[in-house]
């Protein structure tokens, strides 16, 4: 063997040793990250971490501020996508099969019962948090300063959520998921209520219309089923991937997470922001900047100081890594002791009694049974209105990123959530107790029911309220302050009603031990 040969075997030979680390050296391509230059070239290299920025604000990382919501809403997205690709080896959308294929991921699949409620109680879990998230935006002021329009983004995220769980629910085709679809197609019928009441259905029946399209005929069928799966496995989460990104790519460009202006008296109630120690190799005592981050710009975050920055990597994905473990454990662990629920097989002749929306969206049927137009979408169009005119009504630059703002903020969520306890618990009393215009006038004109019921003079009361709060304190930030309090505390105690207290003919029960027995 001449002299080339084996110096090409010696060559080859040193290639395989050191295999791993040309092949590391390749991924990271800029070697390993051991100086903030290094670090940021990872970040910004990399295709899936480049929506990070290269630094970090060290408020974001406070666990005090973010509290980890909207990493949580994404894990839990991310959690409930992956099981519902196992979900949907077994699954068949069809009336016939639907239900015999749920039972068999229940009880024949080996870990099947397992997917399917880590599946279930992820998406019911993102709602709750996506409602977290959606307070800690307000409560910390933080859909200002360019992120006006990622607020409304996140809206459409809010509804997709819900829309996305409710179709999800309707799959397994029992008792529950039949009575649901009758439920929610009742409701996009409402607008019939309006139109019989000005006698132009037949020519105009937008609320038929709509109902049809949603059944593929008039009543829950195959056609029903057809669609509600192509929904949930396809269309909504196409919707939900698309304004996912463009929610995080908003972040990016809007310079990052909120944070609070580096200087505050201490008079104020604000607690100031202060870096950490720089010391070893996760906060090193020296700092490189690269030509990128010296360069001149347009976006928010231009003029803004570096100071009270680390470096993303590996300050946040530690974070993040962190919260999405402790996201799957509460997953997992909650859905080992709680099982999803499965009735009957789908029965028309059947009907439930109390036929029931999913929870979440039970606080929306306790207003329907004021009114099938005002409660199913007349009020909820109103809230989500306000919701997305948030940012554009309330643009007090003051206290950017900063808890209630000041100590006036705090007060005034707590005096709101105390103020509309009060009002819904009342009205729900009231109504409970003595009815409304129907139980004292059986031949009343529906109009009446439709402009004057419970759930309009409560929606008034809430905003005339808000206003009162705006003018008290010349604040239009204090006026969020206590439209958003009181939306929340309305939605979850209409909902806890609708949950708990709602049983057969939607009469009032303190449990369900005292529903009559059949």
């Amino acid at each position: 063997m001449n002299n080339s040969n084996a110096s090409g075997l010696v060559k080859y030979k040193e290639n395989l040793m050191s295999l791993k680390s040309s092949f590391v050296s390749s991924f990271l391509r800029n070697g390993r990250p051991t100086s903030d230059k290094s670090r940021t070239a990872v970040v910004v290299n990399n295709f899936f971490l480049h929506l990070h920025g290269a630094k970090t604000h060290i408020n974001t990382l406070k666990a005090s501020y973010t509290l980890g919501l909207g990493l949580i809403s994404f894990f839990l997205l991310v959690i409930a996508f992956i099981s519902g690709g196992f979900l949907m080896v077994y699954y068949s959308p069809s009336t016939e099969t639907a239900f015999n294929a749920v039972k068999d991921i229940n009880f024949v699949v080996f870990g099947g019962k397992l997917m399917r409620n880590v599946h279930k109680w992820a998406g019911e879990a993102m709602i709750i948090f996506v409602i977290l998230h959606m307070a800690r935006i307000v409560y910390t002021n933080s859909y200002k300063r360019g992120r006006e329009f990622n607020w409304v983004i996140g809206i459409i995220l809010f509804l997709l959520t819900f829309v996305i769980n409710l179709t999800g629910y309707m799959l397994p085709w029992d008792q529950l998921s039949y009575w649901a679809l009758v439920i929610v197609s009742n409701i996009a019928a409402a607008p019939k209520e309006l139109t019989d009441i000005f006698g132009i259905t037949q020519y105009f029946d937008i609320g038929g219309a709509t109902k049809e399209i949603l059944l593929g005929g008039t009543e829950p069928g195959q056609e029903s089923l057809t669609r509600v799966y192509l929904l949930h496995i396809m269309l909504l989460p196409l919707g939900i991937c698309t304004a996912l990104g463009v929610h995080f790519w908003r972040i990016r460009k809007d310079g990052g997470l909120s944070k609070p202006d580096s200087v505050k008296s201490s008079g104020s109630g604000l607690v100031n922001i202060s870096p950490p120690k720089k010391q070893g190799d996760v906060f090193p005592t020296h700092k490189t900047y690269g030509l990128m981050e010296l360069a001149k710009g347009r976006t928010p975050a231009v003029d803004n100081d570096v100071e009270n920055t680390v470096t993303s990597w590996p300050n946040l994905f530690i974070a993040e890594i962190a919260v999405f473990i402790f996201t799957l454990a509460g997953v997992i662990a909650y859905s080992y002791f709680v099982d999803a629920p499965l009735k009957e097989l789908a029965n028309a002749a059947i009907p439930e009694n109390p036929a029931k929306a999913p929870w979440y969206f039970l606080g929306l049927q306790e207003l329907v049974s004021y009114s099938a137009f005002m409660g199913g979408q007349g009020l909820p169009g109103l809230a989500i209105a306000g919701l997305l005119l948030i940012p554009y009504l309330d643009r007090e630059e003051e206290y950017f990123g900063v808890w209630f703002s000041n100590r006036q903020g705090k007060m005034i969520a707590i005096e709101s959530f105390i103020v509309g306890a009060i009002a819904v618990i009342g009205s729900l009393v009231f109504v409970i107790k003595f009815g409304w215009f129907r139980n004292w006038w059986p031949n009343i004109h529906q109009l009446w029911i439709i402009a004057i019921n419970p759930g309009n003079l409560l929606i008034g009361f809430v905003v005339a309220y808000s206003l009162f709060v705006i003018k008290r304190t010349g604040s239009t930030r204090m006026g969020t302050i206590s439209l958003f309090t009181m939306f929340l505390v309305c939605y979850v105690i209409l909902t806890y009603t609708g949950t708990v207290l709602r049983g057969p003919n939607w009469d009032f029960f303190w449990s369900a031990s005292q529903w009559p027995i059949h």
